[in-house]
């Protein structure tokens, strides 16, 4: 055994199983918030319950989205009369029955003594709207213009909803914007030069031009409005749900395996392609996904740059020297600072100084509305390459550390000058320890919330930051995070329960937006030190 141990064996062993316990560790977390996530876009079935209310019976329709043992001890502390009872544990239901506009809670809590019966809702309908949530009912027909059409008329109706609701995002993005901005730039040239005849004629031809653009609107909004849907909810009341608010409509309970399946990859795309609603729980994340992945670029091609000239500059250049000593000793305590603490220099800093300064220089005529001195995608960026400089410098530099002088010393015999013997040998070597730093940096920059709350994300952007108008990539704009999205659905939300699987879902998009920039990263770094592997030897 005395043997054994001093043979090292055991260590071998030990850290084996602690790297074999951490990738347990790390799987098992993404799949926990991988199948909590992704099990929420299933269609669930959805029950018909007959309760025995406080007063008469009542029947709910809605999905069963828990189901938790209580003691009855629990149910007497809070007033329940369990005199009726047996045993010391009974089911408890939370119940999502939707109608929000019509019931005052989006969950109900039932107990198991007060079902009388719960059977599958057949052909009851699960319908998809803009506001107010889902509705849960049963489809009774179809009215257009007025006139009562069959329930078969429906899917087709809907398809040209979709249509007519493209046209309207069409209009109101690019014409109505267009022409909004082309106002907006007269009204600054007649601040500037005065009014003249010729603005007063260009102005006048804008606002007709918007006149018949909102006439076209509000025409493509009455083809919604002359058409609805007629529904039976669990009350027995026949609801009239205008077609403009009808996304989609699917019965549940009446779906194949197959259905199901390509329901569900239907609701993971539109998840990821459609921008939130109802205060972010409901929708998709497409706008934040946008958000982080452009913000995570753009503070890349900062950081990278500014990284490398600085670790060229301390291991090529700078002499062995105290002052040298100190500076490698300040760059990685800035790897300790609290974000936070950027985040309060980004806003005072590039916010309020830097960009208030380009507002007072470049777009006077705006003032007192900021453009850039104001929170912003750029801002942003900015200070998150700030945050994240350390880690790249140092990477940096441990990799221009590891090749040898002897390198160097043969590239300048050859009359190479020390310039030529960087930008062609030293820096080619280098790139995988540059994109190791790069990796680690985009690791943490797209994780980072607290920040980036004081420099530029928001809980709705009203635009993203790039769209076909001038200059195409608008960086003064605000725009949303997958992180603060988290933060938002899990902590701010109205409705926490029907948040909750939000947060796991955003959660694991954000966890595969991560991987899949560190792969590509990855893929880079290993393509490049195969190709400069012949260089080492």
């Amino acid at each position: 055994m005395k043997n054994w141990f001093q043979s090292g064996a055991p260590w071998i062993w030990m850290t084996a199983g602690t790297v074999s316990l951490s990738l347990v560790a790390v799987l098992g977390l993404l799949l926990l918030i991988g199948w909590k996530g992704l099990s929420y876009f299933w269609p669930a079935p959805v029950y018909q319950f007959e309760v025995d209310g406080p007063a008469h019976p009542q029947v709910l329709i809605g999905e069963i989205y828990e189901v938790r043992s209580v003691p009855v001890r629990q149910l007497a502390e809070a007033g329940r009369d369990v005199s009726a009872l047996s045993g010391d544990r009974v089911n408890r239901y939370l119940v999502k029955i939707g109608n929000r506009e019509r019931v005052s809670l989006d969950f109900i809590t039932l107990l198991e003594p007060d079902i009388k019966s719960r059977t599958l809702a057949m052909d009851v309908a699960v319908i998809d709207r803009l506001k107010n949530g889902k509705f849960y009912g049963y489809p009774i027909a179809f009215v257009e213009d007025g006139k009562r059409l069959p329930l078969s008329e429906f899917p087709f109706a809907l398809a040209r909803a979709d249509q007519i609701r493209s046209q309207i995002k069409m209009l109101q993005d690019t014409a109505i914007v267009q022409v909004s901005q082309q106002l907006d730039q007269l009204h600054r040239q007649e601040r500037r030069q005065g009014t003249q005849a010729t603005f007063t004629q260009q102005r006048e031809r804008l606002e007709r031009q918007f006149r018949q653009l909102e006439m076209e609107l509000i025409a493509l909004r009455q083809q919604l409005d002359d058409r609805a849907l007629l529904v039976r909810e669990m009350t027995g009341e026949t609801v009239r749900l205008p077609l403009d608010q009808v996304l989609n409509i699917w019965y549940p309970n009446n779906m194949s395996l197959m259905d199901k399946i390509a329901h569900w990859g239907y609701q993971v795309a539109q998840f990821v392609s459609e921008a939130p609603r109802e205060a972010n729980t409901e929708g998709g994340v497409f706008p934040a996904i946008f958000g982080t992945v452009l913000m995570v670029l753009l503070m890349s091609v900062i950081v990278t740059p500014l990284g490398v000239m600085a670790a060229i500059y301390l291991h090529e250049y700078a002499g062995k020297n105290s002052f040298t000593k100190l500076i490698r000793i300040a760059v990685i305590n800035l790897a300790g600072v609290p974000s936070i603490v950027y985040g309060v220099f980004g806003l005072g800093f590039f916010v309020y100084m830097v960009g208030g300064s380009i507002d007072e220089l470049f777009f006077s005529e705006k003032l007192p509305t900021p453009t850039f001195g104001t929170p912003g995608i750029l801002w942003s960026a900015l200070t998150l390459a700030i945050l994240t400089l350390p880690v790249v410098i140092v990477s940096t530099e441990e990799g221009l550390a590891r090749i040898p002088s002897s390198v160097r010393h043969g590239s300048l015999a050859l009359g190479a000058t020390q310039a030529e013997t960087l930008w062609r040998i030293v820096l080619p070597m280098a790139s995988p320890a540059i994109m190791t730093g790069l990796i680690l940096a985009v690791a943490r920059a797209a994780g980072e919330v607290a920040p980036l709350m004081l420099v530029g994300v928001v809980k709705m952007a009203p635009a993203l930051p790039v769209d076909e108008h001038f200059p195409y990539l608008h960086l003064e704009r605000k725009f949303m995070h997958l992180g603060y999205h988290i933060y938002d659905v899990g902590f701010q939300s109205p409705n926490v329960e029907a948040a909750r699987p939000l947060v796991y879902a955003t959660s694991f998009l954000l966890v595969t937006v991560i991987v899949g920039l560190n792969l590509t990263a990855i893929g880079i770094r290993n393509h490049l030190r195969e190709k400069f592997r012949a260089l080492e030897q």
